[in-house]
C-alpha cells in the first residue's frame, strides 16, 4: 500500500511521514527530496533557474514514477503537488493508495512557517507575519478543493506528532 500525506507546507507531512513509515515498517519518501535528488538541485534552485512551470511538470513526472513503481511506501507531498496537473486524479484513481490531509489552522501554519520562510521559495520574500497569514489564507482557499479530495482529513492543531501518528494508525490497521 502507498500512503500519501497531503497538506500545506509546514503541516508536518515529513515529520509524521517518517514516524508512520517506521511504525508500519514501510519506506518513507519526501517528494521534494526525491525531485531534488533527481534534478541534482534544491527546490529553491529549480524554481530560480528553471521556473515553477518546469518544476510542476517534473513533479508530476516523478509522482507518476513513484506511484507506478512503489509498494509499502509513505509519501509526503509538497504543499502544491495535489493542485497541479492530474496529480490528485492520479492518487484518487490509484488502486492501492490511501491519502490523508494533515490540516493545520492558518495561525499555527503562520507561526511555524514564519521562522523557516528562507527555506521555502514561495514565502521567502514575505517579511511580516500578517502578510504571511494573508498569503496562507489565500493559498488554502485556492487549494482546499484539492486537499479535500484526500480520503481522510485529520485536524492536527495542537497535537503532538505521536498523537497524529496514533490517529493515522486507526485508519490503517
Amino acid at each position: 500500500m502507498i500512503i500519501v500525506l497531503i497538506g500545506y507546507m509546514g503541516s508536518g507531512k515529513s515529520t509524521i511521514g517518517k514516524e508512520l513509515a517506521t511504525a508500519l515498517k514501510y519506506s518513507f519518501l519526501d517528494l521534494d527530496a526525491y525531485i531534488s535528488d533527481k534534478e541534482d538541485k534544491s527546490i529553491s534552485e529549480i524554481f530560480k533557474t528553471k521556473g515553477e512551470i518546469y518544476f510542476r511538470k517534473k513533479e508530476t513526472e516523478y509522482l507518476t514514477e513513484i506511484l507506478n513503481s512503489s509498494k509499502n511506501l509513505v509519501l509526503g507531498l509538497g504543499g502544491g503537488t495535489p493542485c497541479y496537473g492530474e496529480n490528485m486524479k492520479l492518487m484518487v484513481e490509484h488502486p492501492n493508495l490511501k491519502s490523508f490531509y494533515l490540516k493545520l489552522s492558518i495561525p499555527l501554519l503562520t507561526t511555524r512557517l514564519f521562522l523557516e520562510r528562507e527555506n521555502r521559495p514561495l514565502i521567502s520574500s514575505i517579511n511580516s507575519e500578517d502578510d504571511l497569514m494573508e498569503f496562507i489564507g489565500k493559498h488554502l482557499f485556492e487549494r482546499s478543493h484539492y486537499y479535500s479530495q484526500a480520503q481522510y482529513t485529520l485536524n492536527t492543531d495542537h497535537k503532538t506528532p505521536q498523537e497524529v501518528l496514533e490517529e493515522l494508525l486507526v485508519y490503517l490497521i
